[in-house]
This record gives C-alpha cells, structure tokens and sequence, in this order.
C-alpha cells in the first residue's frame, strides 16, 4: 500500500551505532545516504525529490522512494530504501542457494526434512537510477544492500553484502570514466588494493548483455555475496563506497547537462536506453529477486527503467563516429585506471 508522504526525509541522529547487530547498523547508513544522495543530485536541477513511503503489509517492513521527474537536468530518478523481512519459502530458498552458498532450508527436528515455512530472511538496501535529460550526460546507477536469513532462534545463520556502482554513458567520455573509477578504486583501496581490479572485473562481467554481446556501459564496481571480511570491516567499506559517489557522479553532470544535442543524438541515447531495459528485465539478480519476493512493490522494482527508450530495426552506428566510439569499448571492457 502507496501514500504520499512530505517531499523530504529526515537524517538519522548521528550515533555511534557499533553495538547495534549489523542489519540495524546498515539500514541507519542507508538512510542517511538517501538523504544525502539526494540533496546533492537536487543541487543540479530544478525539480525536487518527492517522497512515497510503502509498506508490505503484515509487518514485513517497507521502503521510501524519492523520485524526481521532469526537471530540466534529470528526466527521471529514483533513490530507494528499501527494509523488508518475513519468510523466505524453500521454493525460494532452492533457486537462491546457486548464487548464495551458505544459504540453507531450517530443518525440522522431528523429521530431519525442511520445514515448510522456509527460513525468515532481512533484506535492507538503497539502489538507484538516475537518467538525465542531455544525451552527453550519462546514465548512473547504484545500489547496496545486506540479507541475512536467521536460525529459530534468532541469531544469523547467513548473511552477505552487495552492490556498487557503475556509469552508462551514450557518449564517451575518457575524462568522466577516469574520473568515475579512479574515485572508487580509492574508496576501496583503503581496504584492500586487490578489490578494485576483483570488483571492476566482477562489474564488467555482471553487466554483460550476453544477447548483445557487449556490456551495458562503462562499468564501475560489482560485488555480491561478499562476506569473506568482519562484517563491520565490509560496512564501512561499503559507507567509503556510498561516500565516493557524488564526487563522482556529480561533476560529470555539471559539466555535460548544458552541453548542446542533436535530434540523432537524442535519438542514439534511446536507443541506448533500449539496451538499459534489456539488461535490466533479462539479466538483473535484483530485479529478479525483487519481483518473487513475496508483497514486493513493482512500481519501486521497475523504477531503474527509463521514461523513453528505443529499439531501431538493425541499427549500427557510422563507422568513425562518436556512437562506434562507445560501442568499442562495451565491446571490449578498458582498464580506466591503474
């Protein structure tokens, strides 16, 4: 169930929040980067963020989505926070254990076979998309979340992070890739030096529109299943990430969102938009995971898709031009930084 709330979230009281179990540590940190997120992107345009607030009903928790449409900078955007928990069925435990190898069904003692009502599970996350008017300036999204599933008695029995984020341009920009990637390589660098190459690899992979053959943008940085540190450690490792974001992201925009366009070049980011939605509905774990998640909001779930996008019978871009440019390098991934 959907209402309307005021246009702007408050910020969480700052707390030392180390004692707190992860889940509630990770969910106070999601929401004051949505609150952050989305005061800086709003420093770029005209429009604002709105609010909706839903709930999944039966108290398994819910979600914000601040949404901006129609300014004169973002056509559309969503920066989401999602909390949601309940019962994980072992039809969905089964499909998720591929992916997520200490995933296991609660047996029940009398009969050594799984019980029937599957395992209860918490899952707490931001993820977002932003499209921009101008053709120059790119696409980005992000996301990080935390899941954990729990034994009868309360305690975890598995638990992972995920997320990262990545640029999808319809122009290249050399500068604003390096950029990009640079900001986060140092965000992780501060952890460990081998993340970034495992992780913009991991990205280059993820993103992969295997139909296509050829990557959905650019790349960034892709985890999941992460759990091989402390997870206090991988929290803040994900904060440092959250943190890399707006100087990334932000500059890029300010710098293209006035840059003059063409009706072709409008046309070629729809096109490539076209691509966006295919990775997305085909390939995207999250996007599944979301739509067989019991009480799951659609409308918040479909949110990362664009308002307008194309699909041009048999199109390739000149040969020479910006638009082969691009399609050079999601068809063969380049090292931005070392």
């Amino acid at each position: 169930m959907s209402q309307q709330n005021s246009d702007r979230i408050e910020m969480p009281a700052p707390q030392d929040p180390q004692h707190l179990p992860i889940r509630q540590q990770m969910e106070a940190l999601i929401r004051r980067k949505q609150a952050e997120i989305t005061k800086g992107l709003e420093s770029l345009d005209t429009a604002k963020f709105t609010a909706d607030s839903w709930t999944r009903g039966n108290d398994g928790g819910g979600g914000t989505s601040m949404v901006i449409q129609n300014g004169e900078t973002f056509e559309k955007g969503g920066v989401n926070v999602s909390v949601v928990y309940g019962q994980l069925s072992p039809a969905a435990v089964s499909a998720m254990k591929h992916d997520h190898k200490n995933l296991k069904l609660v047996e029940d003692p009398s009969t050594g076979s799984p019980q029937a009502e599957g395992v209860k599970f918490f899952a707490c996350g931001l993820s977002m998309v932003i499209h921009p008017h101008n053709p120059h300036a790119p696409t980005t999204h992000l996301n990080y979340r935390y899941f954990e599933t729990w034994n009868p008695d309360g305690t975890p029995q598995a638990w992972w992070f995920g997320g990262g984020a990545d640029l999808t341009p319809s122009y290249l920009y050399e500068e604003d890739a390096e950029l990009f990637h640079k900001n986060h390589k140092d965000a992780l660098d501060k952890h460990d030096k081998s993340l970034y190459p495992r992780f913009k690899k991991w990205c280059d992979e993820y993103f992969y529109i295997t139909h296509r053959g050829e990557t959905r943008g650019i790349g960034g940085i892709f985890f999941d299943d992460y759990d091989e540190k402390d997870p206090q450690e991988i929290l803040k490792m994900v904060e440092d990430c959250f943190d890399a974001f707006l100087p990334s992201y932000l500059p890029i925009v300010a710098k293209r969102k006035d840059t003059p366009y063409t009706p072709e070049q409008k046309k070629w980011q729809a096109i490539r938009r076209g691509r966006y939605v295919e990775f997305n509905l085909i390939y995207d774990r999250g996007t599944q995971f979301g739509l067989r998640t019991p009480g799951s909001r659609v409308e918040s779930i479909l949110m990362s898709l664009p308002e307008h996008a194309s699909w041009l019978y048999n199109h390739h871009p000149e040969p020479g031009s910006e638009e082969e440019k691009l399609i050079k390098v999601t068809t063969k991934p380049r090292e931005w930084v070392h």
